[in-house]
């Protein structure tokens, strides 16, 4: 099978999007050139990082910052994997600030994990995308979203369109001036002039939503 790299390059990206979307591309040549993530370059680890996007579901960074803190403080580590969330009971997790679904949620990623469920990043680098959210979302509390945001900042996959997120859609909407945003159904037809940089087109999409008319600021991600 082949091995998928971490990452990929941004300046074939530009020239592709620039080339094969004119309204696309007058938006990134306003904005200008987004430089690779850093985080492709990074140590990940999946399981770890599944287990944070649980606990900073639906909280500002602030707080959920906070009761991660705890959950490590807890359990002694800032690994959180099924051997060291075990050193903590569910009560343990509630004092932390943790709630109930969450908990359950937390429960269920370290049981698979120590069932072998859930790939490896040596084994995602030999896994089409669309295996790896196939295999991921069945985590309780672990959407197909949260698996785009691993795969598009962490994994550095090209191809990734999140056709649900609202900020890709507002700024979908923004590029071809529509009075709507696009349906997910409708983004996932016009972002296929995209291919195979969606991951790309995505980057700017988010820009392009958060323009205030001087700068494109930058929104955080579950990623970040």
């Amino acid at each position: 099978m082949p091995r998928h790299a971490r990452g990929f390059d941004t300046q074939a990206a530009w020239d592709h999007l620039t080339r094969r979307d004119r309204r696309l591309g007058a938006w990134m040549k306003r904005i200008g050139m987004l430089e690779a993530e850093p985080r492709w370059r990074m140590t990940f680890d999946p399981v770890d990082a599944l287990a944070r996007a649980i606990l900073f579901q639906q909280l500002s960074g602030k707080a959920a910052s906070t009761i991660v803190g705890r959950v490590e403080q807890a359990i002694g580590s800032r690994r959180l994997h099924f051997d060291t969330l075990g050193r903590v009971d569910d009560a343990g997790l509630r004092a932390c600030g943790v709630s109930g679904n969450k908990t359950l949620a937390l429960r269920d990623l370290a049981a698979r994990e120590q069932r072998g469920e859930i790939p490896t990043l040596r084994q995602m680098q030999h896994m089409h995308h669309d295996q790896i959210v196939e295999a991921l979302v069945p985590i309780r509390g672990i959407g197909r979203w949260t698996v785009e945001m691993m795969l598009m900042f962490r994994l550095g996959r090209p191809d990734i369109l999140p056709i649900d997120d609202l900020g890709i859609r507002k700024g979908a909407q923004l590029v071809d001036k529509a009075a709507l945003m696009p349906t997910p159904k409708e983004l996932a037809a016009r972002g296929e002039r995209w291919g195979p940089y969606r991951t790309y087109a995505s980057l700017y999409l988010w820009r392009i939503a958060d323009f205030d008319g001087k700068a494109a600021a930058p929104t955080n991600r579950s990623q970040d």
